[in-house]
Parts: structure tokens; C-alpha cells; sequence
């Protein structure tokens, strides 16, 4: 304990002249290098502490005492010293939670004077702060200074536990008044909602996780909460990334705070569960880069990845497109993408786990099916988006592509349209790494605009141009010998014969994984052959079209055939043609389907 003061003091002239300019004072108190000139007798008949410094000091006449660390600073003890001498002031929730502990340092307690300071504040806090939710938010702010002493002598319990408390009574009193008005008043709701999201946000994020946490445990609304937290991020991480541009070079320095890291993780660790839909997904995105963005903990960016799996089918494009924060990297945070989609389909394979049951019908009306073809043909998006960076790697690129499984993808028209923006971009790329990127497109699975497109472009592998060459024929001729519904009952019924029951046993897990594959095969070939139909109808009437307006010029319907399959004989056919044949046949095509 230091008796008295080194340096020169900096005396509070407001407070001494303007109340004992006709009384010298006999001792000087030090706070903080600002010196207060008093008098002993009433600050020792009301504060313990001031009374153990004076009777252990060996000085009789002394006159000078530093009290350190004291809580509030100069403006606290002011207070105190004002009480101590009977002056009327204003306790108010700005000043409460430093009165209260500076009472607690300099021991004004009941042992030295009835209603001492003590007392005081403690009523006040009791009496006043914890039967209003906004002034217990306006307390809790003004703790931040003192966090540590305010937290062992119980304040900070006080104002959250009064906080929950006071939120509970307010959402039981709406509750009832919904049940009383018409929905016309609903808005009341959300404008009664607004002023105590609003007070929240003012609070430092620690005490904030607190606030919430207890909020929870007392059975607030989940919406509530969710709009709380998004409110306090907006508010509280706001401008952050306003500098970070596309930057290809990546030459600009991203500076970082640990307050802005601690505040993304601890929001990601108030929300709600994971199944729960209330978040909003643009939320989850927005709070996604964010964590990239301060480089928070892989567990905080993985916790909103799986959430943003959860409900993939809903993601629109431009959420999946999240800048790269790594120097030297694509424009496109790819691998956080790729570990979405590893979760969605990790999620869709549990669904398929848990559904016991058999379907009865051969449609698409399956929940974890249906959210599948919708995430693949998001993906069939996102790739064509990426393709033109000149910094995405094929590696990269081909483990998108293969992250889905053949089922998601009904036809190939997207994955072709990015396959090929991909090979235009990277022009420079070897020939046996544009065979590695284009084996992943099924050639059956591509529309006849597409197979247009394909048989032209010379970007593609040769090899490629000969496959759809090849298929384009295969479906001439189904042309001619499919001639409606009948056809895919037929297939169908193939299918099914086709795939018996398994000649070797096998046990009553592995029967139905095997039913439950052969049932998605089932449903995807529907599909498919849907998409076929559909072609081959509208060609069957250009055709037609064809024949009647061409049946003036002496050309038949044979003909017209004939000069079709006189294109490319293909594997089938065994007769020669003479070269260009074909290619002089191909360029008579439209390029309808053009993508340079």
C-alpha cells in the first residue's frame, strides 16, 4: 500500500474550492494521479477501508493516501467523498455499477454508519435496475471498465438474469395480446422486438454471449434470438471487408482484429441447431465470408458450412460465388464450396439410411432426389461461373465436377456449357488433360442443341467430337423406330427383367442397398428418358414440317433420311465414306447452342 504519492498531484479544484474553500483540509486522497484535498473525519466514520489506512499508518499526522486500482476512477470517488459529506447527487444507471464498487473498495458498509453507500446502491440495484430490461442493458454497458470487480460482486448476474427475466414477461404479455387482437396488430410484434435487439447490440460481445445464453435457457423465442444476432452482427461487423476488392494479385493487406475473429466465432456458437431452418441462408453466407474473411477457427467455418448444406436446395449462385482469401489462389473459394457439397450429400445418404420404407411409385417425388437434381444443376451453374478464372486449377475444376454422382445430373447440357467455357479459357491446356476434363460428360445425356454444338467445337478432343457423332446417330434411329410411350414401358420393363434377383445370398442390409440403388437407377432413367421423349417428339415434327415443305421439290421423306445416316456410319455400320463427308454435312448445322 502506497501512503503517498511520487509525483505531482493534479488536484480536483472543482470539487474542493466549490465545497470547502472556508475549511482547510487536513489529508490528501490520490486517485489516478488527480488529487482530491479533504478532511479525515467523515471519510473515516464512513469508509472501513480509509480507517485501517489511517490507524495502520505510523505517521500521526499524516496526510496523504494513493489508493490504487480504485474502480470508476476520479469520477467514482468524487461520488463517494459527496456522500461521505451528506451532498445530495443522482444515482442513475451510468454511474450505479462504479458507485457500487468503489462503496465495496472503500468498505462503506452498515458496520460504520446506518444506510451507508453500500446499502445504497445495493437497493437501487434490487429496487430499480432489475425491474427494467433497458436499464439493465444500459448497466451492463457501463460495467465494461470494471468487467472483472462488477462480475465477483455480482452485477453482471444481476442484469442478465433481470434482462432474461424482463424479455420472458414481455414475450408471455405479447403472446396474450395476440391471442386478444386480430392480425392487424401483429406489427406491434416486431416493433416491441426492435428497441430491446437494438439495446443489445450495444453490449460487448462476451457479456452478449451471456445475455443470450440465459435468454435461451429461460424459453425465449428462437426467432427472437436469431434476429438478435443478426442484428449485432450488422451492427458490430460492419465495414469490415468494405476494402477487400477482386484482387487477382492479391497485393493489398487484409488487417485483422482479434476482437473482429472472436465476435464472427462466438455469434456462429449462439445460433441455433443445425436442422433448424429459421436462420436465413443469405445470413449463413454473409457470416461464412465473414469467418474467411478474419480467418476464423476451421470448427466455426465448418458449423456454417454444414448448416448451409443442410439446405443446399435453396442456395441461389451468387451465394456460392465467396472470394478466395488465399494469396496466389483462384478468385473463388473453391475447396469451401467442395466441402459443402461433401456435407450435402454425406446428409442425403443419412436420409437414405434412416427411410426404411419402400417406395411405391417409379416418379421423382423423393425429398432427398429432388434436392439433389436441384443442387446439380446449381452446380452446372457455379462451374460455368468459375470457369474463366485463369487461376483455377483442372484439379480443382475436376473434383466439382466429380463430387456429384451421376445421378445428379438428369442431362449434361450444363456440365458441357462449363467444360467448354473451362477448355476457352485455359487455352493452353495438353491434350490429354482436356480427355481427363471431357470424360465426365455423358454423351447420351446431352440434347440435341448440345450434340450440335459438340460435333463443331474444335476446343474438344477428338475423341469427343467422335463419341457424339456416334450417339447423335443412335438417336436417328430411335427416331425412326420409337414412336411414342410405348417405347420407354418397353425399356423400362427391360430394365426391370434385367436386373433379377442376385445369384449368390446376401444378407437383409445388403438386399435392400441393392434395391434401393436399383430403385434410383429406375427413377434416373425415367428421367432420361422423359428428356428423350420430349427431343424425339419435337423432332419427329420438324421432320414432318420438313417433308411437307420440301414434297414440291421431289425430295421424299426416305431421302431426307437417308441423307441423315449418310453423315456417319459409326461402329454399327461397316461402309466407307469418303473424308469430309461428315464435317461438310456438320457445317450445314446451326449453332444455336454457341457458347464462344
Amino acid at each position: 500500500m502506497v501512503l503517498s504519492s511520487s509525483s505531482t498531484p493534479r488536484f480536483c479544484n472543482s470539487f474542493a474550492n466549490r465545497i470547502f474553500s472556508d475549511m482547510a483540509g487536513d489529508i490528501t486522497i490520490t486517485i489516478h494521479d488527480v488529487s482530491f484535498l479533504l478532511h479525515k473525519f467523515p471519510l473515516v466514520s464512513q469508509s472501513g477501508k480509509i480507517r485501517k489506512m489511517v490507524a495502520e499508518a505510523k505517521d500521526p499526522n499524516l496526510s496523504k493516501l494513493d489508493l490504487i486500482n480504485f474502480p470508476g476512477g476520479p469520477e467514482a470517488f468524487e461520488l463517494a467523498a459527496k456522500f461521505c459529506y451528506g451532498m445530495n447527487f443522482e444515482i442513475t444507471t451510468e454511474n450505479i455499477a462504479h458507485l457500487h464498487c468503489a462503496a465495496e473498495y472503500l468498505e462503506m458498509t452498515e458496520d460504520y454508519r446506518d444506510d451507508n453507500l453500500l446499502t445504497r446502491t445495493e437497493t437501487y440495484l434490487n429496487e430499480v435496475v432489475t425491474t427494467s430490461l433497458e436499464k439493465s442493458v444500459q448497466v451492463l454497458c457501463s460495467c465494461e471498465t470494471i468487467l472483472p470487480l462488477a462480475d465477483s460482486l455480482g452485477i453482471i448476474d444481476k442484469c442478465v438474469e433481470a434482462i432474461a427475466k424482463n424479455a420472458c414477461k414481455e414475450q408471455l404479455v405479447e403472446g396474450l395480446s395476440r391471442l386478444e387482437c386480430d392480425s392487424g396488430r401483429i406489427d406491434a410484434k416486431g416493433r416491441c422486438l426492435e428497441w430491446w435487439i437494438e439495446d443489445l447490440s450495444g453490449l460487448k460481445i462476451d457479456l452478449y454471449q451471456r445475455v443470450i445464453s440465459v435468454m435461451v435457457s429461460r424459453g425465449i423465442r428462437q426467432d427472437s434470438v436469431i434476429a438478435s444476432i443478426m442484428h449485432y452482427a450488422q451492427s458490430s461487423l460492419k465495414g469490415i471487408g468494405k476494402s477487400r476488392i477482386w484482387n487477382p494479385a492479391r497485393t493489398t493487406p487484409v488487417t485483422v482484429e482479434d476482437s473482429q475473429r472472436v465476435i464472427v466465432e462466438t455469434l456462429v456458437s449462439l445460433l441455433p441447431t443445425e436442422k433448424s431452418s429459421s436462420v436465413p441462408i443469405d445470413f449463413l453466407f454473409g457470416m461464412l465470408r465473414m469467418a474467411i474473411m478474419v480467418d476464423s477457427s476451421f470448427a466455426c467455418r465448418l458449423a456454417l458450412e454444414r448448416r448451409i448444406a443442410a439446405r443446399l436446395e435453396m442456395v441461389s449462385l451468387d451465394d456460392l460465388l465467396i472470394p478466395s482469401g488465399q494469396n496466389g489462389d483462384s478468385l473463388f473459394d473453391v475447396d469451401t464450396i467442395h466441402r459443402i457439397l461433401v456435407h450435402f450429400l454425406q446428409i442425403i445418404d443419412q436420409e437414405d439410411e434412416e427411410d426404411c420404407g419402400y417406395e411405391s411409385e417409379g416418379d421423382m417425388g423423393s425429398p432427398s432426389h429432388s434436392s439433389l437434381l436441384k443442387v446439380g444443376r446449381l452446380v452446372d451453374a457455379y462451374l460455368a461461373e468459375i470457369a474463366p478464372d485463369p487461376y483455377l486449377s483442372f484439379q480443382k475444376f475436376i473434383a466439382m465436377i466429380e463430387v456429384l454422382p451421376d445421378y445428379a445430373r438428369v442431362i449434361d447440357d450444363g456440365l458441357y456449357r462449363a467444360v467448354d467455357i473451362y477448355l476457352k479459357a485455359h487455352p493452353m491446356l495438353t491434350e490429354h488433360v482436356r480427355k481427363k476434363i471431357c470424360k465426365f460428360i455423358d454423351c447420351e445425356k446431352l440434347s440435341q442443341e448440345a450434340c450440335n454444338h459438340a460435333a463443331q467445337n474444335d476446343r474438344l478432343p477428338a475423341h469427343m467430337a467422335i463419341r457424339v457423332l456416334y450417339y447423335e446417330q443412335l438417336r436417328l434411329k430411335s427416331a425412326i423406330t420409337m414412336t411414342g410411350p410405348s417405347a420407354l414401358s418397353g425399356y423400362m420393363s427391360q430394365k426391370i427383367c434385367s436386373s433379377g434377383a442376385p445369384s449368390a445370398p446376401m444378407s437383409p442390409r445388403d438386399t435392400y442397398a441393392s434395391l434401393r440403388r436399383e430403385n434410383r437407377d429406375l427413377k434416373l432413367e425415367i428421367s432420361r428418358m422423359r428428356v428423350r421423349l420430349s427431343d424425339l417428339e419435337k423432332e419427329q415434327v420438324c421432320m414432318k414440317q420438313g417433308m411437307m415443305d420440301k414434297s414440291g421439290n421431289g425430295k421424299t421423306f426416305l431421302t431426307l433420311i437417308s441423307k441423315k445416316f449418310g453423315m456417319f456410319s459409326g461402329p454399327a455400320n461397316g461402309n466407307q465414306h469418303k473424308p469430309g463427308t461428315g464435317r461438310k454435312s456438320r457445317s450445314s448445322r446451326r449453332r444455336g447452342y454457341s457458347i464462344s
